[in-house]
């Protein structure tokens, strides 16, 4: 599912239109952008949480000559499915 099929869905579920759905998705997108570069977590109770964790500089290789690179510290998003989210998709 695109962004696109995404807004479709919630208008039709929520019964708004798609400008009014694209809104909400839009914003809900950049509010939990926002927390998450504050470094907060985002928890949605039964879907999940969106969290920000540190990932450490490390060695890889580059794959077409195999010589050793080092690869940045940076922080990543890491999503915890919750137990509603995880039991739907598991029946």
């Amino acid at each position: 599912m695109n962004k696109a099929e995404l807004i479709d869905a919630i208008a039709h579920d929520a019964k708004l239109t798609k400008a009014d759905a694209k809104k909400a998705l839009d914003a809900f997108i950049k509010s939990t952008t926002t927390s998450l570069k504050k470094g907060n977590r985002v928890a949605l109770v039964g879907f999940g949480s969106f969290s920000v964790a540190k990932r450490n500089a490390r060695t890889g290789r580059n794959p077409q000559t195999g010589k050793p690179i080092t690869i940045k510290a940076k922080k990543v998003v890491k999503f915890k499915a919750g137990s509603d989210l995880a039991d739907s998709v598991n029946k």
